[in-house]
């Protein structure tokens, strides 16, 4: 796994390094850090500054370590999609974790992140959505998402129940964020999670409702944005291994920049980049 150890960078540098998904603190608005090798980047202070990323043709598997030429589930070389698991198909899909039983690629890891409390939730970004983390991951889960707006459904003693729930309810409610609306900052109005709550205590079996979580506290969240796309374009360092700009905010794992172009951070998990700011 790539380590690095925090080092705080001031701005006017050139750093490089393998990067990993931006690490958050819940404030208003949203401070966003970019683990960059040994160091750590404050990015809302690069807001409204020219910065250029390059990408140097290096990929290293966030699991192993090892250099890899295609980086598969947003920081894998194959073999560690194939036999990690943090890589395994439970992780997008909770339902089919089978670590109460036993089963799991790596049982002692499965312990410690299948086998622990896990949240269902509703959150809102331009739909309200239903989905399932672990206990210690709100409210990172929700700024990753780029949701405005959550309040926890249910707590379980297990990854699989949540996902059990999670798949009943998405009968009713859509499991997947419209990234592109996301960054426009397209949010459904007239939404009132404590409403949506209890059509869900009522639409849930009998024996789900003995999961529902008692904190009914709404979390709302400000992403540090100056301007908002109108038309999204994304970009990537696979076919463009220099992005230079205005950056114009950050909203879940993407850096947003002049010209409507956006960037998603968590996509290149592993990557070494060079960073001018």
């Amino acid at each position: 796994m790539i380590n690095f150890e925090v080092q705080i960078i001031n701005q006017g540098m050139q750093i490089e390094g393998n990067i990993l998904k931006m690490r958050t603190e819940l404030a208003n608005p949203v401070n966003y850090f970019l683990p960059l090798g040994n160091n750590e980047i404050e990015m809302n202070t690069l807001i409204g500054k020219k910065i250029s990323i390059n990408f140097t043709g290096q990929i290293n598997c966030i699991s192993c370590g090892k250099q890899t030429k295609t980086s598969f589930n947003q920081g894998f070389c194959y073999n560690c999609l194939q036999t990690a698991p943090e890589a395994s198909e439970s992780v997008i899909r909770p339902e089919l974790s089978k670590s109460h039983l036993g089963i799991a690629r790596d049982l002692e890891w499965a312990k410690k992140h299948d086998l622990i409390d896990h949240y269902v939730y509703l959150a809102v970004s331009n739909d309200v959505k239903v989905g399932v983390t672990r206990n210690h991951q709100i409210p990172t889960r929700w700024i990753d998402q780029g949701a405005s707006s959550a309040i926890k459904l249910a707590t379980t003693p297990s990854r699989h129940i949540a996902g059990i729930i999670e798949v009943f309810l998405k009968k009713y409610y859509t499991d997947k964020t419209n990234w592109r609306e996301m960054l426009k900052n397209t949010i459904a109005t007239n939404i009132n999670l404590l409403e949506e709550k209890e059509k869900v205590i009522c639409l849930l079996p009998t024996e789900l409702q003995k999961y529902i979580e008692p904190d009914n506290k709404i979390s709302e969240i400000i992403y540090p944005v100056n301007e908002f796309p109108n038309k999204i374009k994304s970009i990537g360092f696979d076919k463009n291994p220099k992005i230079e700009g205005i950056m114009k905010g950050i909203k879940g794992q993407y850096l947003i920049f002049q010209n409507d172009t956006v960037l998603n951070i968590k996509k290149h998990n592993g990557y070494y980049l060079q960073i001018n700011f």
